[in-house]
């Protein structure tokens, strides 16, 4: 650690002081998208077997006073991390924040509102909580250098998650810097996240926990050091803390911001669309390249798509099998993007999985490494299309900042626009209006329960039914 770092202590003092007042309008507003993308995303993921799985467990697992988003049923403040954190990262349409290359309003914004629940808090709380919850997670993962963590196999979501986690719960619990640096030593033992789901398309559904897994953790660490468990407080820069163990080739000047660096919520990407983030900008790429995806695929050849290297080595399946294998399959992504459009989310469900119009394009993509990419990741997430047609021409696009980004973002109207998509594919009846209404004044609202208590789905009984009805079924073909 050299005199321009931060120790894990003076980071967590500087986060355990932040106030509301210290907000900008600009602050408040983005938090307030951030929220309503969330809430839509959540209830979207609650409704997938994973969230439903989730969900039963929870139900499992005692009462308390925090609500699971789908169902509205009250478990304890950590259970609903874990499953809520699932359902928020349940259909590759959560935030992303690219420079740590991880997911934060999964996982922080879910372990803000279990313990906002519990505790009682005022959105104003809620809200700063979630600044501070941010700022750890991407500042810890910055620091971590995300781009060779991938390439060891830990996904970045699920391992720098708990610092998120537990600073926005130890700051709604009123810990001071040292508690949650205590919080943060803690944790560091919860650490965890291993990319093996990307190269066996049945073992995917975990990926969605890595969402929920460091919620649960981080709200987890934060009570224990408010109860008085003592935990190191050197738990990111110490001699086996968190960037010894798990940084490659580490950055921990990244853990200090200058006094005119915005918060991290502004350098976050709003997904518009539900596959890996990492080929956004291909889907870009294939609207510019097809005239607003007017061109008919049958007069396509081949596609060549010229990706960074990171975007290349666990993204080619062809013949994924599971939601999440599709999500994450560049040609997969290619193909349904070519065939439905770029927001027909349900074409990554397993009813398409075998659709003749998307696998003939399927077959028709090839992936080129671009090492001129390489050195703009993770701030830029970039790619370049060729459609060869089959008479001859060539069509190319390159796009390196993609719809959604911080420098093309999505304006609120945009981040409503998709929430209502959501909400009537998932359940016309979901009031999607007092949801808006509520996060719109939401630094007047003195209990963020009455945000929580209008995320459900209605219907929401009837696919658990279906769920209790396949588990019979699986237990007594077992028996």
């Amino acid at each position: 650690m050299g005199p321009e770092t931060l120790t894990t202590l003076a980071l967590a003092e500087e986060l355990a002081k932040l106030e509301f007042n210290q907000l900008s309008n600009d602050d408040i507003e983005q938090v307030q998208r951030l929220i309503l993308d969330y809430s839509a995303v959540t209830l979207c993921g609650s409704v997938q077997p994973w969230g439903r799985i989730l969900t039963a467990w929870g139900r499992q697992n005692g009462s308390g006073a925090s609500s699971l988003i789908g169902s509205g049923t009250r478990v304890s403040a950590a259970t609903a991390g874990l499953v809520n954190g699932t359902s928020a990262h349940g259909y590759e349409l959560d935030d992303t924040h690219d420079a740590s290359m991880s997911h934060p309003g999964t996982v922080v914004i879910s372990a803000a509102l279990a313990v906002g629940n519990e505790v009682g808090a005022s959105g104003p709380e809620l809200m700063t909580a979630i600044v501070a919850g941010y700022e750890a997670m991407t500042r810890v993962g910055m620091a971590a250098n995300p781009v060779k963590v991938i390439e060891f196999g830990r996904h970045p979501t699920c391992l720098f998650g708990p610092f998120g986690a537990a600073a926005a719960a130890g700051q709604l619990l009123d810990l001071d810097g040292a508690g949650i640096a205590k919080a943060w030593g803690i944790a560091l033992s919860m650490a965890s996240g291993a990319n093996q789901f990307a190269f066996e398309p049945k073992g995917t559904m975990v990926k969605r926990m890595h969402g929920g897994i460091p919620a649960q953790n981080g709200v987890t660490a934060a009570q224990l050091a408010r109860l008085g468990l003592e935990g190191p407080v050197q738990g990111i820069e110490g001699e086996f803390g968190f960037l010894h163990l798990f940084g490659i080739e580490p950055q921990p000047e990244r853990l200090r911001k200058s006094d005119n660096e915005t918060f991290e919520i502004h350098n976050i990407s709003i997904k518009p669309y539900s596959c890996c983030r990492k080929f956004h900008s291909l889907i870009d790429a294939l609207g510019e390249a097809t005239d607003s995806f007017a061109l008919d695929a049958s007069m396509i050849d081949r596609i060549t798509v010229h990706s960074p290297e990171t975007a290349i080595g666990s993204h080619q399946m062809k013949r994924p099998d599971s939601v999440m294998a599709a999500q994450y399959s560049m040609p997969y992504i290619v193909g349904a993007t070519l065939a439905y459009g770029p927001t027909r989310f349900d074409a990554y469900g397993e009813a398409h999985h075998d659709d003749a119009r998307i696998l003939d394009i399927v077959d028709r993509v090839e992936a080129q490494h671009d090492d001129g990419f390489d050195p703009m990741v993770p701030a830029k997430m970039p790619n370049r299309v060729d459609l060869h047609l089959r008479d001859g021409k060539t069509l190319s696009a390159e796009v390196l900042d993609s719809r959604g980004t911080p420098v093309h973002p999505l304006s609120t109207d945009g981040v409503l626009e998709k929430a209502r998509a959501l909400c009537e594919t998932i359940d016309p009846g979901i009031d999607l209006d007092s949801i808006v209404g509520v996060v719109e004044r939401f630094e007047t609202c003195d209990d963020v329960s009455d945000l929580t208590e209008l995320l459900v789905v209605p219907s929401f009984e009837d696919g658990m039914q279906t769920l209790a009805a396949a588990g019979d079924g699986a237990r007594a073909s077992a028996e």
